[in-house]
């Protein structure tokens, strides 16, 4: 979905889930002033430089859910301005059916994550209640919007629903129970991203079930499982994937400093 000019990628600070492993833990869940406030022109005017000005192939909205109204704003305001690349609304499927339906005909891409297939983990380490028929109820409503994943000739996704899910240490994700209900429930022929970047970060260490990295058997696992399952639209990452994945959103360099 990256490309060659890569994703412009807008993050939304104070999630609505509170993940003890947040690799984006410093914005997500952040009080401090490391952020922008902007109001809806602003924000257009932002998605049209990373159009116009980077050439980036697609907006991506990353934990959008609790600005829908002033995203929907923003776009009353840049899409007259020529805005013309692809939506991506990039979330963690914690999402209300009716604020999904607002986004009708308005989203190109969704892309939500499965994270748990239980609910007591959910609540336990995302703060999340009744995550699983959320979560669930969510991404069968992306779908009925835009179907299955659609690219350009050069592999660029243009419309569609690709779920991603984070393989967690000890079976926490409940990957079995998760793919399978995505193969049933949805199809076989959705798009899965399956993830291997875990790590544990932000609170993590201090959990005894999610402070270590996922194992090879833990991964082997999940790989056996999309085969078995007959998911073949996607991407698995490799094992050692979690080193290239750790933003640092606090480093000198990141623009907000």
């Amino acid at each position: 979905m990256s490309g060659s000019k890569g994703s412009g990628t807008i993050f939304f600070t104070n999630c609505n889930l509170k993940c003890v492993f947040c690799q984006n833990h410093q914005i997500s869940q952040s009080t401090d002033n490391n952020h922008l406030d902007l109001d809806s022109n602003a924000l257009a005017n932002i998605m049209l430089h990373l159009q116009d000005e980077l050439g980036c192939h697609n907006i991506n909205l990353v934990s959008p859910s609790h600005f829908v109204p002033q995203i929907v704003e923003a776009l009353l305001h840049a899409i007259p301005l020529g805005l013309n690349i692809p939506l991506v609304y990039n979330t963690n499927a914690y999402d209300s059916i009716e604020t999904l339906k607002l986004l009708d005909g308005i989203v190109d891409i969704y892309l939500p994550d499965i994270k748990y297939a239980s609910d007591e983990y959910a609540k336990k380490y995302s703060r999340a209640v009744n995550y699983v028929s959320v979560s669930q109820q969510a991404i069968s409503e992306m779908h009925r919007q835009v179907g299955f994943l659609v690219m350009d000739e050069d592999g660029i996704a243009q419309k569609g629903l690709i779920v991603r899910h984070l393989i967690l240490p000890n079976r926490i994700a409940g990957s079995k129970t998760s793919l399978r209900w995505l193969t049933k429930c949805i199809s076989r022929q959705t798009t899965v991203s399956i993830m291997a970047q875990y790590y544990p970060s932000h609170l993590a260490p201090y959990e005894p079930m999610l402070s270590r990295s996922i194992s090879h058997e833990e991964y082997n696992e999940v790989v056996e499982t999309v085969e078995q399952l007959g998911i073949e639209n996607g991407w698995i990452q490799e094992m050692d994937s979690a080193a290239l994945y750790l933003p640092d959103f606090e480093s000198k360099d990141h623009p907000f400093k």
